[in-house]
């Protein structure tokens, strides 16, 4: 089977690299480096090599706690941080610097993979979430280079998928050194799926701490905010814009601001041109203005700043929730008090969102329409949106400490 797969990939190469092409029309980005999508990573300086992969933005965040753990405990060895998109990249650019060398994972091609593993020559791989890769694991275990399946996601949905290609995915689960899923869930859906060794180990996003600027970004924020009741509508998807603001237009909240965060950093430039259209008055981030009293949105359009977005915010909806689409991570809001509503899709994040609804950090409604009544509600029981706080915080607290799971399991290869 697997070779079956290899040879599909002679095929899907060309189309691969015109997707970069059209991927480049809305973020330049996707033009750079193809070299190293092709296997050509750049040389290393000669020390001993730890990789971990981190495919987008919000892995690279989640892989921020190991980076450092591992920086800390092997300050002689070069940390490779490879990823699969420009925001990726870009995130892990803004958390590390030059502390770390990064590059693209190259397309799961065998000869790529080899190319890629004869540069670079990792002691130790972590790929991050639930990325299955068969020729590249195939090569590392041929290699004797131990490989981990970190912070293991699997939702039921996705296993369906992969339950298709079973002869595929379960010797590449099997060819890993160890598995540390995020639940019992995640880890009952692996093993079903042919994993061998999978540990609990919890949720290494619970271990990010927020950058250093995140206070005072946040005190920037509310003095741009002109002390408004802030709904912070966050990380939301496409479609979800235009939902959240038709909902809210009736609603009786005078000093009501509605800040707009989207997910992904592409579609910044069409919200914004959404919005013009739809003749809203509204303030952009990079613009650096203040809000005036008149001005109901505001569109966050900058990077790295959720975390300030949060503490600066009353209430926020965590996106991707209200639209079948799996939600999005509710941990920085919890990590930072925010009392925060939820759509009924968060499949994503399953757990999590469960345990948040229950400790009261987090409500959950059936559509948009509810939202906006919660929203409503919320605003005018002050009280209650302290208690969500003050159990956001307690969540968040209670569920640390997978990071030193995680690298007990990593030290017996390192």
């Amino acid at each position: 089977m697997r070779l079956l797969y290899s040879l599909a990939w002679i095929a899907i190469l060309p189309f691969a690299l015109l997707h970069l092409l059209r991927r480049a029309r809305k973020q330049p980005a996707y033009l750079k480096h193809w070299g190293e999508r092709l296997g050509l990573a750049p040389k290393l300086d000669g020390r001993p090599v730890l990789w971990l992969h981190a495919v987008s933005a919000g892995e690279t965040r989640a892989a921020a706690p190991l980076v450092r753990a591992l920086q800390a405990r092997h300050p002689d060895h070069a940390i490779l941080l490879s990823h699969a998109t420009p925001t990726g990249r870009a995130t892990g650019r803004e958390l590390f610097g030059a502390a770390v060398i990064q590059c693209y994972l190259p397309y799961d091609f065998p000869p790529l993979v080899r190319l890629f593993l004869q540069r670079t020559r990792p002691r130790l791989g972590v790929v991050m979430e639930t990325e299955i890769w068969p020729n590249l694991y195939a090569a590392c275990a041929r290699r004797g280079i131990p490989l981990f399946l970190v912070n293991a996601r699997l939702s039921e949905q996705s296993a369906r998928g992969y339950r298709r290609f079973r002869a595929l995915t379960a010797p590449a689960l099997r060819s890993l050194a160890g598995i540390a899923a995020q639940t019992e869930a995640d880890a009952r859906r692996l093993v079903e799926l042919g994993a061998n060794d999978v540990q609990i180990a919890g949720n290494v996003k619970f271990d990010v701490t927020p950058a250093a600027a995140t206070e005072a970004r946040a005190q920037a924020l509310r003095e741009q905010f002109s002390g408004r009741f802030v709904f912070l509508a966050a990380s939301t998807r496409e479609g979800e814009e235009a939902m959240l603001l038709e909902a809210l237009a009736g609603l009786d909240i005078p000093d009501l601001l509605i800040v707009l965060v989207p997910r992904h950093p592409q579609r910044f430039d069409a919200v914004a041109a959404w919005l013009e259209r739809q003749q809203s008055p509204f303030v952009r981030r990079s613009a650096g203005q203040p809000v005036p009293p008149d001005t109901r949105v505001f569109l966050g359009d900058s990077m790295g700043e959720l975390a300030a977005y949060y503490a600066a915010a009353d209430l926020a909806y965590v996106g991707g929730s209200l639209l079948p689409l799996g939600g999005q991570n509710l941990i920085e809001a919890a990590a930072a008090g925010c009392p925060a509503l939820i759509g009924p899709h968060t499949w994503n994040f399953s757990e999590a969102t469960e345990q948040a609804v229950a400790c009261g950090a987090a409500l959950r409604v059936a559509d948009v329409g509810e939202l906006a009544r919660e929203l409503e509600s919320l605003y005018r029981q002050p009280d209650v949106r302290r208690q969500m706080h003050a159990a956001g915080l307690r969540f968040a607290a209670a569920n640390r400490g997978a990071t030193e799971r995680v690298m007990a399991m990593l030290e017996r290869y390192c």
